[in-house]
């Protein structure tokens, strides 16, 4: 008899998704890899393996501009998962955004600095490695999010460009005016260099955004309180568990 070993589906995810109720049979313990030990929970979703790694640590600790992300992805990939999905709380750029909404992004903007983006320094055996980002965010990928989205009722806009800015302050009117004439959609701070080393170690990498506010400048004369963010993930977060469990739902029907 042939025994099938079904990878883990990995996802990530950072404010307000500290952990995930629907794991059964989890357990945490520290990945170690050569950039550092990442803490992974691995559980079952409706039978399904699943390895989850809060962005921020336990008790959202980790800034967006100090989280390990070469670590986190590493741990990932180290820990038998394929295909990676991620949760961003982002402002909306597009003004026809409104809080409340999901976007399944397809393509991003790095306007961060200082972060190491990736895992190809030059040293070693590989050298120089130019990777191809045209399909940074895995089509088929996003397809299953999207569709997924569909079975559980959630309207999700399909496609979008994620403008990442290092935070954890807030951007500033005319950053996000920078972004939007560069055709960014949403801001966020933890989206880039995540994808971009997903892609660097053989990753598929999907990302289902939830909008919490615009961003500043948007609206003229609101501005961002952490109040209204909470207000939004409060009813933002069960959509985004939906689309999440409906994805694993699907894969175990057909695994």
């Amino acid at each position: 008899m042939t025994v099938v070993t079904l990878q883990p589906l990995g996802i990530i995810a950072g404010t307000g998704f500290a952990d995930l109720d629907a794991l059964g049979d989890a357990t945490t313990k520290g990945v170690d890899t050569a950039y550092g030990t990442t803490p992974v929970t691995t559980g079952t979703w409706h039978g399904l393996p699943v390895a989850f790694v809060p962005r921020h640590g336990a008790g959202h600790v980790v800034p967006p501009h100090r989280i390990n992300y070469l670590a986190i992805v590493r741990a990932l990939a180290d820990s038998g998962v394929r295909d990676v999905v991620a949760v961003n709380v982002v402002g909306g750029i597009d003004p026809d955004l409104e809080a409340g909404e999901l976007v399944c992004v397809d393509d991003f903007l790095d306007l961060t600095h200082g972060r190491i983006g990736t895992f190809h320094d030059g040293e070693g055996a590989g050298g120089v490695v130019h990777t191809d980002m045209t399909e940074a965010y895995d089509p088929e990928l996003r397809r299953e999010l999207i569709d997924a989205a569909s079975s559980a009722g959630v309207p999700v806009v399909d496609g979008g460009v994620y403008a990442c800015f290092d935070g954890p302050r807030f951007e500033s009117p005319a950053e996000i005016r920078l972004a939007a004439l560069a055709g960014g959609t949403v801001a966020g701070m933890t989206g880039v260099p995540e994808v971009t080393l997903a892609v660097e170690a053989g990753l598929r990498y999907a990302a289902l955004s939830l909008v919490v506010n615009p961003a500043a400048g948007v609206r003229p004369g609101e501005p961002i309180t952490t109040e209204e963010i909470d207000a939004v993930l409060a009813t933002g977060r069960p959509k985004v568990l939906s689309v999440l469990d409906e994805l694993v739902h699907t894969r175990s029907v057909f695994a």
